[in-house]
């Protein structure tokens, strides 16, 4: 499956039904630390469980799934993106911030560089990323 570049973020979460609608419920966390603000209007991609225990696809269950308790790291080790260069950090490396302000550090990078790169080492709070290509 392809996931779009713009995804904001990703998290498992109930479907409740109120009264004549049904209901997603965003964790706090995602609009306090992430990019979504409230009262503004997105897009919502509902994906299946893989971890469904009957085996089978596409078969919705009731029984709920927990929340991861923190928000996954938007990248993947040797994943490839390209970044801009919004800071340097105390080591001199470059610094680039991409999904809900997560940040991937670019060593022999400079602030306005914006860099092709992979992943090479993902934390649950930053990620190093090797440069591949200067595209600017």
């Amino acid at each position: 499956m392809e996931i779009s570049e713009k995804l904001l973020c990703l998290f498992s979460t109930d479907v409740s039904e109120e009264e004549d609608r049904y209901v997603i419920e965003v964790p706090r966390q995602e609009v306090e630390t992430g990019d979504i603000d409230p009262g503004e209007v997105y897009r919502v991609a509902l994906i299946s469980r893989e971890d469904d225990a009957s085996g089978d696809e596409g078969t919705t269950t009731t029984t709920p799934q927990s929340a991861p308790s923190e928000p996954q790291p938007p990248v993947d080790v040797g994943e490839t993106r390209y970044v801009e260069i919004e800071d340097i950090g105390k080591q001199g490396d470059g610094i680039a911030r991409v999904e809900r302000g997560y940040v991937i550090i670019v060593p022999g990078a400079d602030v306005g560089e914006r860099v092709k790169i992979e992943v090479t080492e993902v934390k649950s709070n930053f990620a190093v990323g090797e440069i591949i290509e200067d595209t600017f």
